[in-house]
């Protein structure tokens, strides 16, 4: 079976205004580059984004939200975007704050068909407001339920033309749940192989789960903040 798409431009024309998109990264690393400026140039609106983070003003998600593409963040830590900053403040964007251990089991919950879980995180605070709590051998629970997307944007290192996927290192991170709870998976990778080409013992995320790959046109890898040590005298 062949999954490949041409372009990211081609992997996004389906997406249709109100969608719910998770797209992997950790900061700037690990992001779909290449998903999210096509899916900035074709203009999709009143998107719900579910992502660690919200990228930086002018890369990453921080370009959907500058064009007023996004209407729903749910988020760990966004403190790198003035504007995602500027449109909360001003009541323009919704945000559903989640910690983020709790963020990527629920994730992970919902791409494994996993009803809610209860975990100590957020006890006795906002997060657990309007939730079910429930006290377990002495510690209090909240009861926290999936998450689950239309689509999920993926980048990984290595792909094969079945949807087979490799990620390398730091840029693993959210990737590999993401692309098990969407109802529809599109990965940008560096390399696409053939079928074969890699070791099955790499796999991480079994192509079973990918619905169309693509290579990347390029990709930038900004880092967000680059600290440099004084050259000594």
């Amino acid at each position: 079976m062949n999954k490949v798409l041409a372009s990211a431009e081609e992997a996004v024309a389906g997406i249709p205004d109100g969608a719910t998109i998770m797209m992997g990264g950790f900061g700037l690393c690990g992001i779909p580059e290449n998903l999210i400026a096509a899916l900035h140039a074709r203009g999709t609106r009143g998107l719900t984004v579910i992502s660690n983070n919200a990228g930086i003003d002018d890369f990453g998600i921080g370009v959907l939200l500058k064009s007023r593409q996004v209407r729903k963040m749910i988020s760990t830590y966004v403190g790198e975007n003035k504007e995602f900053e500027r449109q909360y403040l001003t009541g323009e964007l919704e945000v559903e704050l989640v910690p983020q251990g709790t963020f990527s089991e629920r994730i992970r919950a919902g791409g494994a068909g996993i009803g809610g879980f209860f975990t100590p995180t957020g006890y006795g605070t906002l997060i657990a407001e309007q939730k079910e709590t429930r006290t377990i051998d002495g510690t209090a629970y909240v009861l926290e339920l999936p998450l689950k997307a239309d689509f999920a944007f993926v980048k990984a290192w290595k792909g094969d033309r079945t949807g087979n996927l490799v990620y390398r290192k730091t840029a693993r991170n959210f990737n590999p749940v993401m692309a098990t709870a969407a109802a529809v998976t599109i990965a940008e990778v560096e390399e696409l192989l053939e079928p074969g080409a890699i070791d099955p013992d790499h796999v991480v995320t079994p192509g079973i789960f990918v619905r169309h790959i693509l290579k990347g046109a390029s990709y930038e890898k900004r880092i967000e903040k680059r600290t440099v040590r004084a050259t000594s005298a």
